[in-house]
């Protein structure tokens, strides 16, 4: 077997290029891959498009997690659910310097489910009849309209668990599972950043919930704050 551990977050993305589509795990700022996010920043990695539930998230005066890569100028496009979560990416969006593609919350999950998952497209209730059903096939079933949503992949996902092991197995905890199983399984290359790295063996085969077979490289974060929403 092959040990995917990287030294440092800034050396597991060396290869992320201008204009990478990149998916970002977690909810909010629970589960989200910090030190890669960070080390994507200091990198400089721009003209990206970005895919979160969130584009960052606000406390008080101050915005967190994706935030100051929008500030910035780093990204082209964002393809998620709660864009007003920051006063930055709306007003970032609103002069023009932000693509923006509103998926409802269900339907962003399912579709970087069915890209890890083989499924070439599913119909879906939500947004039927709405602006978002623009340009999309419609089929009636049972005397309801569905549309059909098409799987969303990426170059690269980043993604965050509380255990690894070397070989890339993952355990996640609590709330930081949210996106981060599916986006591991949807992009070409997933790096991982774990709260702890351990040697093979060490992790119940039961509890592993993400298999090192959908992870490229992982590493231990470097640091973490501790946010609460």
């Amino acid at each position: 077997m092959i040990d995917k551990s990287y030294r440092s977050s800034l050396d597991a993305i060396r290869d992320v290029r201008d204009g990478a589509v990149i998916m970002f795990g977690g909810f909010g700022l629970a589960g989200i891959p910090q030190n890669l996010i960070r080390a994507l920043y200091e990198k400089g990695t721009r003209d990206i498009t970005v895919i979160s539930n969130n584009p960052g998230s606000r406390l008080g005066d101050n915005e967190y997690g994706l935030a100051p890569l929008f500030q910035a100028g780093r990204v082209k496009k964002y393809i998620g659910s709660y864009p007003t979560a920051t006063r930055s990416f709306k007003a970032l969006h609103e002069a023009g310097k932000v693509e923006l593609e509103l998926v409802p919350q269900g339907t962003l999950a399912e579709r970087i489910r069915a890209k890890g998952a083989g499924i070439g497209g599913f119909y879906v209730r939500t947004g039927a009849g709405t602006l978002l059903a623009q340009g999309k096939e419609a089929r009636t079933i049972d005397g309801r309209q569905y549309i059909l949503e098409m799987p969303l992949g990426a170059d690269f996902a980043f993604v965050k668990a509380y255990r690894g092991d070397t070989f890339g197995n993952l355990v996640y905890r609590y709330t930081g599972a949210n996106f981060n199983p599916a986006m591991a399984m949807a992009a070409d290359i997933t790096i991982a950043e774990v709260e702890e790295l351990v040697e093979p063996g060490m992790i119940d085969p039961d509890a592993v919930q993400t298999p090192g077979i959908f992870v490229q490289r992982i590493l231990k974060g470097e640091r973490y704050d501790r946010w609460y929403e």
